[in-house]
């Protein structure tokens, strides 16, 4: 990332737009309801207050409180709180005085809107501190401008300005002379050891109304004159829309109007129950557009990749042939991964109002500028005229990237003319893509000398490739004769980022791949991880993304606080260690057999993400993560049969159940760094320290997720 204060160009107008976007396209925010005066008491109606706008984010109000709008998508990651937190504590106002909202979708004034990647923290990290830093400045300057004093001579505090005299001003009462002062610039920021806000445990901001099921999702959304759409979609992918009869449908009561648009039918009613209703008594004939896919068809044409030669060469160091010929000894494994669907709490839902002066869009989505751009293009509107509102997500882990539950929205509203609500049921959430891509991984290592001499991985994925793009992570670099290479099979079934796109697979096969060479060389995994660290450290290979030094102290932190190799009887370990979106993790589980089948009872997970802005919330990304990976390599199947997925609804879809659920206990790795990502990095490493663990005790190698279909079928070969 650049440097901010080279980058940071203020005008009075656009001081937070710029330094929020200084880092390469920021679009964080936040709202502080702040009593920034000694005096100040809460009101009863903020919003009779008269605010005075100080730039695009920020309002102040002559009583104290500072009201400032996040354009960050809150997907559940804890952005609407940790980002505030930044700036709170470099503008140095109480904690206890600040409340966060939401912003809505601004291209000019904000970029990067997006909640994906979990880059958010890390890219606004210097742009946010930059923020707070340069308006408690310019509200310094206003005071001692009134005092007629030197700058230097005040400081400021918990939202009170303060002079050499004792006198007192808080921020609420120099905010105008403060809007027009020139924008300083090469502000102080505060040293680590200063922070009283960073470092602590902060609740989330909207966890009293979530609890107390106030609106904030965009289920809770609605409006007058609004009408519900349940949307026919067709029923296998490869098939389109040949003709329907809608006249059961529109007897049912409740049922306004049947709309087809492409190969879709509408059905909108007064409430979704209706609408659902009428959905179902559709009559509809579909027509064969494409093949139709299985998943059957889907193995043999991975297998048939795996065993060509058509693929893309990723990277490549050294000669792995070579390296192959020379072994004393070759192992190679295949590892399989299903597709997977998001199964978000809150199903998908958006709302649309399009009318002659505007396209109105409100509703949870992670990327509210794309999907605003291809609704302008969709509908033919000029961009200024689409208006978006974002909610609360229940929940997204990528799904809610792809803005088609949008799209659909905007063009039934444009139909009809009416302001229309798109609801999925359970049943859409499933079958309506967008899924996590199936993937196998063959890898292939050559042993020469008790060292490892030759690492080969090749990917055959359905649709897109993602492993040329983290080919540089772990083990590049530590091993002579490396290769990465790629391949794909293009799906008519829709394929997406979930939840740490790739490497949620990627991890339990390189992670298991890895601890079968340590037992095949009599070393311990961490050992050998550590061992292989050293051949890159101090490297000058600048592809290379992952830190060497960072990962062995994350290996070390895990295997210290999970007490490794020092368990008691009748409990089995396994270790995992894995570096993506810009974190360090790893991770040691610890099972037991409860009758023949693996039971996890605790995980112990040491991570590097730089300093901790809100460990509470850091706490529960991580744990969140571990048990999603878990639950997933566990028990996540999902097939297709002649294009149809197989499982559409919970009945017959397998998720982690509270009794399977481990403790977890985090620790994070003292650092002064910027901050990294937190959403997703915990969840790779967890599913192969599971199956880690299962060969512990067992003495099987899984290959295949989800566990449980090999684990059942190697319990009955036991059983006879």
């Amino acid at each position: 990332m650049k440097s901010q204060n080279k980058s940071l160009n203020f005008s009075r107008r656009n001081f937070l737009k710029t330094s929020v976007l200084a880092g390469g396209g920021m679009l964080i925010g936040f709202n502080l309801l702040s009593a920034c005066r000694p005096e100040a008491i809460v009101p009863v109606d903020i919003s009779k207050l008269n605010f005075n706008d100080f730039n695009a984010f920020i309002k102040i109000s002559e009583e104290g409180y500072v009201t400032i709008f996040s354009p960050n998508p809150e997907i559940g990651q804890g952005v609407k709180t940790s980002m505030p937190m930044i700036i709170a504590e470099e503008l140095d106002v109480s904690w206890d005085k600040v409340s966060v909202a939401q912003g809505l979708y601004d291209p000019v004034n904000y970029q990067r809107q997006v909640a994906g990647g979990s880059q958010s923290i890390r890219f606004g990290w210097d742009a946010l501190r930059q923020t707070g830093a340069t308006t408690k400045q310019m509200l310094v300057n206003a005071a001692a401008a009134k005092w007629s004093v030197e700058a230097s001579t005040c400081s400021a505090s918990q939202g009170i300005i303060t002079n050499a005299n004792g006198d007192t001003l808080g921020y609420g009462e120099v905010v105008k002379e403060a809007a027009i002062l020139e924008i300083p610039e090469n502000v102080s920021l505060k040293e680590s050891k200063d922070y009283n806000i960073i470092g602590q445990d902060i609740k989330n901001v909207d966890i009293h109304k979530i609890i107390t099921g106030k609106p904030l999702f965009g289920l809770d959304y609605i409006s007058e004159g609004m009408v519900y759409a349940s949307v026919l979609r067709p029923p296998a992918f490869g098939k389109k829309l040949a003709s329907f009869d809608d006249r059961i449908t529109k007897g049912i009561n409740g049922v306004l109007e049947v709309v087809k648009f492409g190969d879709k039918i509408a059905v909108l009613g007064s409430n979704t129950w209706a609408a659902m209703k009428g959905k179902k008594a559709l009559v509809a004939e579909w027509k064969n557009d494409a093949k139709l896919e299985s998943t059957k068809d889907h193995d043999t044409e991975l297998f048939k990749i795996l065993n060509g030669k058509k693929f893309e060469t990723n990277r490549e160091d050294g000669n792995v042939e070579s390296a192959f010929r020379n072994a004393d000894k070759i192992i190679e494994r295949t590892y399989e991964s299903p597709f997977l669907p998001h199964n978000c709490m809150e199903p998908m839902n958006f709302y649309a109002h399009v009318t002659p002066e505007k396209v109105h869009l409100v509703g949870p989505i992670q990327t509210p500028a794309w999907t605003a751009s291809k609704i302008s293009k969709l509908l033919n509107r000029k961009p200024e005229e689409i208006h978006l509102e974002m909610t609360r997500m229940g929940g997204g882990f990528g799904r809610r990237l792809y803005g088609d539950f949008a799209e659909e929205a905007a063009q039934i509203s444009n139909i009809t003319k009416k302001p229309i609500k798109v609801v999925f049921s359970r049943e859409d959430d499933m079958t309506a893509g967008t899924y996590r891509p199936a993937i196998k991984y063959r890898i292939k290592a050559s042993i020469k000398d008790g060292k490892i001499t030759g690492y080969h991985l090749k990917e055959a994925a359905i649709n897109g490739n993602m492993y040329g793009l983290i080919a540089n992570f772990f083990p590049a670099g530590c091993i002579p004769n490396y290769k990465v290479s790629t391949a794909n099979y293009k799906s008519k079934i829709t394929t997406g980022a979930w939840r740490a796109p790739y490497t949620n697979f990627l991890a339990f096969a390189e992670q298991s791949f890895f601890n079968e060479l340590a037992t095949e060389l009599d070393k311990d995994h961490p050992s050998l991880l550590i061992e292989l660290l050293q051949n890159v450290k101090g490297t000058k290979d600048e592809r290379i993304q992952y830190s060497p030094e960072r990962m062995e102290e994350t290996i070390k932190l895990a295997v210290k606080k999970s007490n490794w190799g020092n368990t008691t009887e009748g409990t089995y370990q396994g270790f995992s260690a894995y570096y993506s979106h810009n974190t360090h993790v790893a991770e040691v589980a610890d099972i037991v057999m409860k009758n023949g089948m693996p039971l996890v009872k605790k995980v112990t997970v040491a991570v590097d993400c730089g300093i901790v802005v809100n460990p509470l919330g850091a706490k529960n990304q991580v744990e969140g993560g571990v048990i999603d990976g878990i639950g997933h390599a566990m028990y996540g199947d999902f097939s297709f049969k002649e294009g149809t997925p197989q499982a559409v609804n919970f009945d017959n879809y397998r998720l982690i159940r509270m009794q399977e659920t481990p403790e977890v206990s985090t620790h994070f790795v003292e650092s002064g760094l910027s901050p990294t990502g937190l959403g997703e990095p915990g969840l790779p490493p967890a599913g192969g320290a599971v199956a880690n663990a299962i060969h512990t005790a067992t003495g099987e190698r899984l290959l295949k997720q989800p566990f449980i279909n090999e684990l059942e079928m190697s319990k009955s070969k036991i059983l006879g």
